[in-house]
Order: structure tokens, then sequence, then C-alpha cells
């Protein structure tokens, strides 16, 4: 199984695809994970930052954020929060403590982050890995 952690500049794609790139690896990525070939790493962040787009970007109401905190929840992702010293360091770097937060997770587990955030690809180093650079079959090209 691989194991990967994802942010949220991907896994809101899976969720609305409208005006975004990259859906098809997206997509590709969901598939994988549904399958139980991807193991997905989060931090309990990620959550966050997806009801704050379905709230303020998409404009959904209440109840309908409800419903997909409930489907967020039951989803199978496996949550860990890193280091915050680790965090910090990224951090350091010039990373939101967001973003730093999900590469911290990546380098705490020997693992990349999946993501379309350009800055966490510029300094994410070996722990950054574009969306664009999944395959058909959901595995990495």
């Amino acid at each position: 199984m691989i194991e990967a952690v994802l942010d949220a500049s991907v896994v809101l794609k899976w969720f609305n695809t409208a005006g975004e790139q990259h859906v098809a690896q997206a997509q590709q990525l969901r598939a994988s994970f549904e399958r139980g070939e991807l193991l997905v790493i989060v931090p309990a962040l990620l959550f966050l930052e997806l009801l704050s787009t379905g709230a303020r970007r998409w404009k959904w109401d209440g109840p309908r954020l409800e419903g997909w905190a409930q489907l967020l929840t039951r989803f199978g992702f496996e949550v860990r929060e890193p280091p915050l010293a680790v965090v910090a360091r990224w951090a350091g770097r010039g990373l939101t403590a967001y973003d730093a937060c999900y590469l911290a997770l990546a380098e705490e587990r020997n693992t990349t982050v999946i993501t379309a955030d350009e800055r966490m690809l510029a300094l994410g180093g070996r722990h950054a890995t574009s969306l664009e650079r999944v395959g058909n079959d959901g595995g990495l090209i």
C-alpha cells in the first residue's frame, strides 16, 4: 500500500471540481484510496480547511456543511499530528504554519505531500509532490 499526505488543495477536488485544475489526477487518488491502495495521512486541520472553503468560497449553508462534516469524519483518513517543532522549522522556511503542518507530517512519516500548492512544492523538496504527477492509476509518475 502506498502512503501519502494529501493537503486541502487536493482533497477539495474530490468534492467540487468547478474551476479546478488537475481534477482527473485528484479523482485518481480518490479511486486509489477507495480501493484500499492508498493510505491517506492528514493533520486534523485538513477538516477545518475543507469546512472553511465550503463555507466561504462555495457559500454552503450550515446544514450542508454539517452533513459534509459528518461525511468527512467517516471518510477513513489516518489523522496524525506532527511535532510542533518540526512545523516551526518548516514555517521558518517561509510557509504558513498550516502548510508547514502537512510537510512536517510528511517528513515525520518519511513520505510525501501531494499538493497543488506552488509554494509548498517550491519549498518542500523531496517531501512535496505535484498533483500533476499522479498517473491514471493513482500512482506517481
